[in-house]
């Protein structure tokens, strides 16, 4: 009994993790979505898979992780290359010659020697220095799922020609490359290398299903590219056509990363993609952590990358990041923390239950509204504001340059542009009634408080060259599509006025003019619904039943409404955006023509297409910060008010949660890689669990007296039945 006993207590423990985990120098957090549908550096792209690829993936360029406004850094590279410029007969022009003079750019960098890629068996080598596993049968690949499956594995260095590799592979026809399309406007070649490659890869899988896993392995070394090339072992030269200032921040993406051909042929073996070995899962680099352990929706783990290059904590940062005690660590290696674990947690209430009981450390990587969350709870109550302060929780908050908007598909035939102009004109009416009578200002100002911002104006958020966001008085300051001034405030417009445009859109009442039916219209939103997303559905519902019209929610999970944008099947979408860099190009060209998802596979979720506005993009993408910027931004700005391609949504608060024992946390929505900065003390995390979980000892001593009550019960049982006369006895007294 004492033995049992002895056992029970010591499972008395509500921890999700395995006993003593807490002790251990490993990072905790959860994920809500499926696993990231791509952790290939070509395809990779929004904030969910940022978690693992900007840890794992090492581009040229970084951002200062402290700095803001931000700052870009060397990463791979040595140094920030300043382009120099040539003219059409290959001349070299000063470096203050005007654009239209400019027919190149050239990009000259040398990346640091010695970097070196994380063990992978696709770099492994027998004595005679062949390649041990890039000649596998099906036979030999058997039943291995992970690169640790395998006996031997290797690495080399990381050589400039995989920076290269990685910027050839941009025209890859095997998978999605959302920024082919931009890239192949400014990298020199790069679109006529596009149809090369296509024709190489027709030849290479002639006869082959479409939906075939197993390709032939597609070598982008055998084709030279115009606009990149090595120069020795670390030597990098790119080519950009005209001259475009904003492809500095591109070498600080993923899309830049090094691909070491190696893993590239070894991944396209036979049967690797249905064992779920490919850059998807199994990603590979040269930065502070590894993919160690995959499984899919439910856990992701990343180890130290024992390869990992000398890289220390910055000693300088933004005004009061010292009083912060963000500068404590002036000086010390990189990364502090061994493991990062990611656990499947599908909603937020689990989520935020796991934090206050100390089993996550953050809750998510990606989220940037975690902060917002708990303050809103920490202000709503005396109670848990007092638990909070006591407990440590950390908030640090900022406005940071995301946004998060509704889009209309513009190839839609209701709310698209329109084939003919008097379509255009209607559906016109129609995407400005529906801005109007979304109220982002009660929505997302005082009833989703914890998914907070400021109502937006435009595509450009504020703290970013060129924004006419929050600039009350200002030419511009204002939407006056959605909003008008009065008494010099700004409000939105009445759904009277909606109203009169639902009628000039052919839908008064939001019933069809001609056919008296109702307006039907499909909101896809990019999510599975839980009891938090109910409730924001079931808003927007309202906001479009105030002009009568009904709107149909088709929720999915975040995959399945990848391909159906890419498709094109979507209508009415909720959709946001971090920023890759602090450039209003950034966020304009979301909205550029040729960068279309449904058409391109670019960024343009909505379709929107408008030659005026792509011909001044093609214009700013040359501009450096100044009044002639400012005017083209401004006239963009007037083309997309008026055709409402987005109802604009609001700029969020970007705000973090970390517990106590975590250091260094600090927001940033471009800064893709804070992993190797944070630190944590697992034995001040230890005591703290500790100290938030006692065990409930009261259902134990119930489960003890109910086992004793049974025992007793069952002993007298059992003495009844031994005491009791067999039939036909009688006793000898009794005769």
């Amino acid at each position: 009994m004492g033995l049992v006993l002895a056992w029970l207590l010591a499972g008395c423990n509500n921890s999700p993790y395995p006993l003593g985990a807490e002790k251990e120098n490993t990072l905790y957090m959860a994920f809500q979505e499926r696993s990231p549908r791509y952790l290939d550096p070509t395809a990779s792209y929004t904030a969910p898979e940022a978690v693992y690829a900007y840890q794992i993936y090492e581009p040229p360029y970084g951002y200062h992780y402290l700095k803001r406004p931000y700052e870009l850094i060397p990463r791979a590279a040595q140094g920030l290359a300043q382009p120099y410029y040539l003219d059409a007969s290959g001349q070299r022009l000063p470096q203050d010659a005007p654009a239209e003079k400019i027919a190149q750019s050239v990009y000259e960098l040398q990346i640091k020697p010695g970097l070196k890629y994380s063990p992978h068996p696709a770099f492994a080598t027998d004595a005679q220095g062949r390649l041990l596993y890039h000649s596998l049968s099906r036979a030999e690949l058997g039943d291995k799922r992970s690169p640790w499956d395998f006996a031997q594995k290797g690495t080399r260095e990381l050589l400039a020609e995989d920076f290269v590799y990685a910027l050839k592979r941009q025209a890859t026809p095997r998978v999605e490359a959302p920024l082919f399309a931009l890239f192949s406007e400014h990298v020199l070649g790069l679109k006529e290398y596009g149809r090369l490659i296509q024709a190489e890869n027709a030849k290479l899988v002639k006869g082959m299903a479409e939906s075939a896993g197993d390709k032939p392995f597609l070598d982008f070394r055998r084709w030279p590219l115009a606009g990149a090339e090595s120069v020795g072992k670390y030597g990098l030269r790119i080519r950009i056509k005209g001259k475009y200032p904003q492809w500095r921040y591109w070498m600080a993406s993923t899309f830049l990363a090094p691909v070491p051909w190696e893993v590239d042929a070894f991944y396209a073996q036979k049967g690797m993609n249905e064992n779920g070995l490919s850059w998807n899962q199994w990603p590979v680099g040269t930065g502070p952590y590894m993919m160690t352990e995959y499984s899919q929706d439910r856990r992701h783990v990343m180890t130290r990358n024992p390869n990992y290059r000398v890289d220390t904590y910055p000693c300088e940062g933004s005004p009061g990041d010292a009083e912060a005690g963000l500068l404590k660590d002036c000086g010390k290696r990189l990364p502090f923390i061994d493991k990062i674990v990611a656990t499947s947690v599908k909603e937020v209430v689990p989520i935020k239950e796991m934090f206050k009981q100390g089993y996550l450390d953050l809750p998510e990587m990606d989220r940037a509204d975690w902060g917002v969350d708990f303050m809103v709870d920490k202000n709503d109550s005396a109670e848990v504001s007092r638990n909070f302060e006591e407990r440590g929780y950390k908030f640090p908050m900022t406005v940071d340059i995301t946004n998060w908007y509704l889009g209309f598909n513009w190839l839609d035939p209701v709310l698209g542009r329109g084939d003919t102009p008097e379509q255009q004109r209607r559906n016109r009416a129609l995407r400005q009634a529906l801005s109007i009578a979304i109220d982002w200002e009660e929505g997302y100002g005082r009833i989703f408080r914890h998914k907070g911002g400021d109502a937006a104006h435009g595509p450009v958020p504020p703290g970013v060259f060129g924004s006419r966001e929050n600039q009350l008085g200002q030419p511009g300051a204002h939407n006056p599509v959605t909003h008008k001034l009065v008494n010099g405030k700004v409000v939105r417009r009445s759904i009277e006025e909606a109203r009169a445009l639902m009628v000039a859109a052919g839908y008064p009442e939001g019933r069809d003019a001609k056919t008296g039916k109702p307006l039907v219209l499909n909101f896809d939103y990019m999510r599975t619904i839980t009891p938090e997303t109910k409730a924001e559905n079931d808003w927007m519902i309202k906001q479009f039943a105030k002009l009568g019209v009904q709107l149909e929610v088709r929720a999915t999970d975040y995959n399945q409404f990848q391909e159906k944008v890419l498709k094109g099947k979507h209508q009415v979408f909720w959709w946001g955006w971090f920023a890759d860099y602090p450039d209003a190009e950034n966020f304009l060209f979301l909205l550029y023509g040729p960068n279309s998802k449904s058409k391109h596979e670019g960024e343009n979720t909505a379709n929107y297409e408008n030659p005026e506005f792509d011909r001044r993009y093609r214009q700013l993408q040359t501009l450096e910060d100044g009044p002639e910027k400012q005017k083209l931004m401004d006239e963009m700005l007037a083309l997309v008010r008026e055709d409402a391609p987005w109802a604009f949504g609001y700029w969020s608060y970007s705000g973090l949660a970390f517990q106590s024992w975590l250091y260094n946390g600090k927001p940033g929505v471009v800064v893709r890689d804070p992993a190797r900065y944070l630190r944590l003390d697992p034995a001040q995390r230890a005591a703290k669990i500790a100290q938030w979980n006692h065990p409930l000892w009261w259902p134990l001593g119930v489960l003890l007296l109910g086992v004793a009550a049974v025992l007793w019960v069952t002993r007298r049982s059992f003495q009844k039945r031994e005491l009791a006369a067999a039939p036909g006895y009688q006793r000898a007294d009794e005769c």
